[in-house]
């Protein structure tokens, strides 16, 4: 069956994409590693974000590639973020990255909760 390309539901910044490629080359992380974007319950609006690297991507698993980075993303997760950019600041406000989630109704005042 062939495959069909679909724009991804969710986006990485030039910058952001940048930024994963410095910190996988710092913590000598396999180029063929994925970023795992998720989010799970907590957090003062409810739902918090999650990242982190995996080697391989599960079966319920949703998989994007953006600017060069792979993507695992489980359904649950992907129902919250889709539609999300991922972007990294260093600006005088922080550094981190930073979600611009439009499914989110509601964030925190530091940024790292949001409520739908």
């Amino acid at each position: 069956m062939p495959l069909i390309q679909i724009e991804p539901e969710i986006k990485i910044t030039e910058k952001a994409a940048n930024e994963i490629m410095q910190i996988m080359k710092e913590n000598n992380v396999p180029l063929d590693y994925g970023l795992r974007v998720g989010v799970k319950g907590g957090g003062c609006s409810g739902l918090t974000y999650t990242l982190g690297f995996d080697v391989e991507q599960k079966e319920a698993d949703t998989l994007i590639q953006t600017n060069n980075i792979k993507l695992y993303v489980d359904g649950k997760s992907l129902f919250y973020l889709s539609g999300t950019e991922l972007d990294f600041t260093d600006g005088l406000d922080g550094k981190g990255f930073v979600f611009n989630n439009p499914n989110a109704s509601k964030t925190c005042g530091c940024g790292e909760s949001f409520g739908v």
